[in-house]
């Protein structure tokens, strides 16, 4: 038989296209989407793919957090006080509750989160820099934010999936909340930015967004021993979302329950849905729940936000006055290279405290060795995380 990836290149060769129908590249479908989670009526307009093909997409707008959404609780006060979820890739790994027993496993495993009372150590780090070696990150919503993005109406297969990365795009929930890959690493970074009990957070911009299939997620707690509860309505057979290449996102579960099967590595397979039959991706059994790559092809420029500062911000955005470095590069109105928000992210800083390090740190070119010194980061972490140049 041939693998799940050798079927999806005959589809896209049309080689098979009387054993599977069109179907199997269904539409984005914006009915799907729960209703009034849109600023405004969602348009079609021309968009380009990250390969070049020129196409068609929904331009959707949402508010920095759905109406009714409850969501926390984030970083506990104290020891004693329990918190979100975290998931632990150091020694111990697994998901956690956020509770005393993690934040003195943690504590014994050289990462100290709280002083001598045991009050936490927390921050807004869309606001100042941890003092702290190692910090809880509680970024407060900003009301005023809306968050804008592109899905391709007519889903197209990439000739190869791409990985999905830390802090990586990966789509947006029926419920209008952004999707996001992996967190940064404690063990990058030295800070923990909480997630609830549903697996999301906000942004350093403002904004909240998912890290996890969030109406699936207490299925991971199930397999990883978790005691916690998400108040989301759980359901393991039900799209969670669409993905940024235009594919759905379903539960764990099939339709009629039962576990997928042929699954690709980016866990999808064309296969029957409420959508009918389409490529589709499954979540995951263990965190995060979420498909690791994509396997169509995204529009350019597809996030963006009004905040000043995080993923998705405007370029140039007035990031050193919202990072509370007011003064630094010129207040803050220097233009970021491309792709500097999201190492920023990774890294757990702001794009202008990365670009402040990065240029102070040499005169010809940059010491990353200092950079990360400054930023409080391993030199390895800040490497992993800078865009790669252009090729010439």
């Amino acid at each position: 038989m041939p693998t799940q990836f050798s079927v999806l290149s005959l589809l896209r060769h049309g080689t098979i296209a009387l054993m599977v129908p069109s179907a199997a590249m269904a539409h984005t479908d914006l009915s799907r989407f729960e209703d009034n989670i849109f600023t405004s009526v969602p348009e079609v307009v021309s968009c380009t793919l990250e390969d070049g093909t020129e196409a068609s997409c929904y331009k959707i707008t949402v508010n920095y957090l759905p109406e009714g959404l409850d969501i926390g609780p984030f970083c506990p006060v104290t020891i004693d006080d329990e918190g979100g979820l975290w998931d632990w890739d150091g020694e111990n790994a697994k998901l956690y509750r956020i509770d005393k027993d993690f934040l003195t496993m943690l504590d014994e495993l050289g990462y100290r989160f709280f002083d001598e009372d045991g009050n936490v150590y927390i921050v807004d780090n869309a606001n100042t820099r941890p003092e702290a070696d190692h910090a809880c990150i509680n970024v407060t919503a900003d009301p005023n934010v809306t968050v804008t993005m592109l899905l391709p109406i007519d889903p197209k297969m990439a000739e190869d999936p791409e990985e999905i990365g830390t802090v990586g795009k990966v789509g947006i929930a029926l419920d209008g909340v952004p999707v996001f890959a992996d967190a940064p690493s404690v063990l990058d970074t030295g800070h923990m930015p909480a997630l609830d009990l549903c697996g999301g957070h906000i942004d350093p911009g403002g904004w909240y967004h998912w890290h996890a299939t969030a109406t699936d997620v207490e299925t991971v707690f199930e397999t990883e021993g978790v005691d916690a509860h998400c108040h989301l309505e759980q359901d393991k057979t039900a799209q969670f979302g669409y993905a940024f290449d235009g594919y759905p996102m379903f539960g764990s579960a099939e339709e009629d329950g039962s576990k997928p099967e042929d699954l690709d590595t980016c866990n999808g397979h064309v296969g029957e849905t409420s959508l009918g039959i389409t490529y589709h991706y499954h979540a995951s059994e263990d965190f995060p729940n979420l498909p690791p790559c994509l396997v169509g092809v995204q529009a350019q420029d597809n996030f963006t936000t009004t905040a000043s500062v995080g993923i998705g911000a405007p370029r140039g955005g007035d990031m050193g006055h919202a990072a509370g470095h007011e003064g630094t590069i010129g207040a803050g109105h220097m233009n970021t290279p491309p792709g500097f928000d999201e190492a920023a992210e990774k890294l757990g800083v702001t794009a202008t405290e990365l670009l402040q390090a990065l240029i102070s740190s040499g005169q010809d070119r940059p010491d990353l060795a200092v950079a990360a010194e400054t930023l409080g980061v391993s030199e390895e972490a800040l490497t992993e995380a800078l865009p790669q140049p252009p090729r010439q």
